[in-house]
């Protein structure tokens, strides 16, 4: 008998530049629940919402999430209907950042899923790393020419 609050955990992102924070969000999820299946956003779907492509493939960002051992499936998220990932996945808890918490869309999305019996839980957003910030950091050591 496992001693995990949750049976089946899911989250979603891009994980684009993978980081120390992607990481502690996996660790922690999987700590907390006996199966972890990650969302990773496909590259349509990030050119999107974001207006930009990621740094890293979708393949590649598939493999790396894939490889971790905290992880035990992948699936593609093509789009930002958690709603709709719910129905196919039937997930007991979904982890998000606390940087959604008390958002328009995490309010809904939460409500709804509280009354299908599913909790969200929110993590705390890791300090001082993003891939918004290395990416930003990238461009400007390739402005300043360091390659």
């Amino acid at each position: 008998m496992s001693n995990k609050k949750y049976k089946i955990g899911y989250t979603t992102g891009v994980f684009d530049m993978f980081h120390i924070g992607h990481l502690n969000i996996l660790k922690r999820a999987k700590s907390m629940c006996e199966c972890l299946i990650v969302g990773i956003s496909t590259d349509k779907l990030v050119q999107k919402y974001k207006n930009k492509a990621p740094i890293i493939p979708y393949s590649e960002r598939y493999k790396i999430i894939e490889a971790i051992k905290y992880v035990d499936k992948v699936v593609p998220q093509i789009n930002r209907d958690k709603i709709s990932a719910f129905k196919k996945i039937h997930f007991d808890v979904m982890f998000v950042g606390d940087d959604w918490r008390g958002t328009k869309l995490f309010d809904a999305v939460e409500k709804k899923l509280n009354n299908h019996g599913t909790k969200i839980e929110y993590f705390p957003y890791t300090k001082n790393i993003s891939s918004t910030k290395l990416k930003k950091i990238l461009e400007k050591i390739s402005k300043e020419n360091y390659y």
